[in-house]
């Protein structure tokens, strides 16, 4: 509860309260530790970098005159094995296979990560062509749909990327909170 309390400080209890019910809904009558860790990453996660993205995606799909967004989230394991398996990737986990790092350092990387890695590699070389990351020179596991304000799609990277990897609404319940019901509550 402190950690929500501290997050809401501006909207006081109200604010307090909606996000501590919001986050813990599904705890039952005895919560684990790990969920209860779980929960209080997800809490920072959502609060410090999920929102303010989804907002910019949103910003730039009703404001980019020529050019489409594209939305991923990068879900690959992390190879820290000081991480609980939940975690997956940490902040800026996806810069090391965007910038190729499995293919210059093969011991510290699984062949997977180099399969990411190139996936990244070619989405991206051909967004920087072609403005499209579907097309260009260089072949993708999967169409990468772009993001639109109804459904906001997004792509999941990870060693598994296939048509099944384009999502919708990632945490939606919890951008609208907030992004609406949070910001919508009176300062104290």
């Amino acid at each position: 509860m402190k950690l929500v309390q501290d997050l809401t400080l501006p909207k006081g209890s109200a604010g307090g309260d909606m996000a501590y019910s919001l986050y813990t809904s599904d705890w039952g009558a005895d919560p684990s530790q790990e969920l209860m860790k779980r929960t209080v990453v997800d809490a920072e996660t959502d609060y410090i970098f999920l929102v303010p993205t989804q907002e910019a995606l949103a910003l730039h799909a009703m404001n980019a005159r020529s050019g489409r967004t594209y939305s991923y989230l990068f879900s690959h394991p992390s190879r820290m094995p000081i991480y609980p398996s939940w975690v997956g990737a940490d902040h800026a986990d996806d810069l090391q296979y965007i910038f190729g790092n499995p293919f210059s350092n093969t011991i510290a990387y699984r062949p997977q990560d180099r399969d990411v890695s190139a996936a990244m590699i070619s989405y991206w070389t051909n967004f920087a062509a072609t403005g499209n990351p579907n097309q260009g020179l260089s072949s993708v596991p999967a169409s990468w749909r772009p993001y639109d304000l109804q459904s906001g799609q997004y792509l999941e990277i990870n060693k598994d990327i296939t048509s099944q990897s384009m999502k919708q609404g990632l945490r939606s319940p919890y951008v609208r909170f907030w992004a609406q019901t949070y910001r919508n509550l009176p300062n104290l």
